[in-house]
């Protein structure tokens, strides 16, 4: 009821101010800047799940929502205070039965965001820390009513139009989040991947996948190893040798590589907070450090269909082959099969620009090169300049808002690149990227022989 009112409340202010004079239909204006701002500060107050959809929308809502909403819902924060031990021991206590007293939880939460927050345990037997991740009590018999709220919040303020595209979106944005509380699903694709990463090699940098704790995990409780490392923004990894942050890039370019072209499953968070940086000697110029992949909530487990496209549109961009570049985008939904020569061409010349620092030297940007020929991830200001151009193709009338996959695709490259970046890395892509679509290519044949 509270986001019906606000949403009524956005509505009738923006229909005064209309017959007042007091607004242009500018969607940039002042007034819906203010209305935007206010339309967040309302998601803020009421807290849980609609911060974790108004974040959602902010992350994928520039394929339907105005910009100047995005922007605004962009610094909704997600700095939840977190629960009182008192109010939720009861309910970890019913969550794990007997296995409650075999652990000593710290009360004080050490993290706490819009949908769980994570508290330390010593296992009393073993006195081994572990971190347990406790889901707020009711989350899933509440998101489907509360995703209904936040839409018809946004029909009413009169920043969507009801129809099929916003329907199949929210659905869309409605399943994933579902998703993210399944903590089934979670501890299954965390062990998954803790396999995949084992054997898996970057010159320099270890993967790790924290282990989970099987027998204390429930449908609303995980249990895991306790990891202390530091993010991609601490001082101590900014101030490492070129050649170790180098290492740490690398790393985290091929295992997006390797999701995508020998697993088919892809965590889709990529947020900063979602991997840790457990260093060697600092001191070292060329050392052995560990990357550390947390929260397994967003992997996206993709279909055949949509990997041959997106791994054509990318080998295609590689080429810059329009043609093939176009077919791939319209495999993925992202183009009308009756898109005008312009449209198309307008598409292939971002996903081109979108994987610039994955092409061969000799095409890449002279003015964001160092002296010896590398790209300098961090100078370049990639996801800025993408970001403009992404605007210019939403604009375009020829636009169809691409499938949640490929959003969420869009998603994942662009926090791999940012966090390449935050360590202001300096090196040429194109071997590897050429490396995987090579054996790519040659298991396609195989397969079709």
């Amino acid at each position: 009821m509270a986001g019906l009112r606000a949403g009524g409340a956005l509505a009738v202010d923006s229909a005064v101010s209309r017959v007042m004079g007091r607004t242009d239909e500018d969607p940039q204006s002042e007034f819906a800047r203010r209305e935007a701002q206010r339309f967040t500060a309302e998601l803020g107050r009421l807290k849980g799940t609609y911060v974790k959809i108004g974040q959602m929308l902010a992350l994928f809502g520039e394929h339907f929502l105005p910009p100047v909403l995005v922007d605004a819902l962009r610094d909704l924060s997600d700095q939840t205070e977190p629960l009182h031990w008192d109010a939720l021991e009861s309910f970890v206590r019913d969550s794990l039965g007997e296995r409650f007293r075999e652990l000593e939880i710290e009360p004080e939460a050490i993290a706490a965001a819009s949908l769980a927050q994570v508290h330390l345990a010593k296992v009393r037997t073993t006195g081994e820390w572990i971190c347990i991740k406790v889901q707020y009590p009711g989350l899933a018999d509440m998101i489907d009513s509360d995703f209904d709220a936040v839409v018809k919040m946004l029909v009413l303020a009169r920043w969507v139009k009801s129809g099929r595209d916003l329907d199949n979106w929210m659905q869309s944005l409605r399943s994933h989040l579902h998703n993210e509380i399944d903590y089934q699903r979670e501890a299954r694709l965390t062990e998954e991947m803790a396999g995949l990463v084992s054997s898996l090699n970057s010159k320099g940098v270890h993967y790790h996948v924290p282990d989970l704790h099987r027998d204390y995990c429930s449908v609303n409780v995980l249990a895991m190893e306790y990891i202390d490392g530091c993010s991609v923004l601490d001082p101590n990894v900014t101030g490492l040798s070129q050649q170790r942050r180098n290492a740490l890039a690398k790393a985290m370019l091929e295992l997006f590589f390797r999701e995508l072209y020998d697993w088919g499953l892809m965590q889709t968070d990529p947020n900063f907070g979602n991997y840790l940086l457990r260093l060697d000697d600092r001191r070292k110029k060329e050392a052995e450090d560990d990357l550390t992949l947390l929260d397994f909530g967003s992997v996206m487990e993709c279909t055949d269909d949509f990997l041959y496209y997106l791994r054509e549109t990318i080998a295609a961009s590689q080429q810059q082959d329009v043609s093939r570049i176009v077919d791939g985008l319209m495999g993925l939904g992202c183009l009308q099969p009756d898109a005008s020569d312009e449209a198309k061409q307008l598409f292939a010349d971002f996903c081109v620009h979108l994987l610039e620092p994955l092409r061969p030297a000799h095409l890449l940007p002279q003015e964001y090169l160092n002296e010896d020929g590398q790209y300098c991830w961090g100078r370049s200001r990639l996801m800025k300049r993408a970001g403009k151009q992404a605007a210019v193709s939403a604009a375009s009338r020829h636009f169809t808002p691409p499938s949640r996959d490929f959003a969420l695709i869009a998603r994942k490259l662009t926090g791999v690149f940012n966090f390449i970046a935050a360590l202001d890395a300096q090196f040429n892509a194109c071997e590897m990227i050429d490396a995987h679509v090579a054996a790519w290519q040659e298991r396609e044949k195989i397969g079709k022989a």
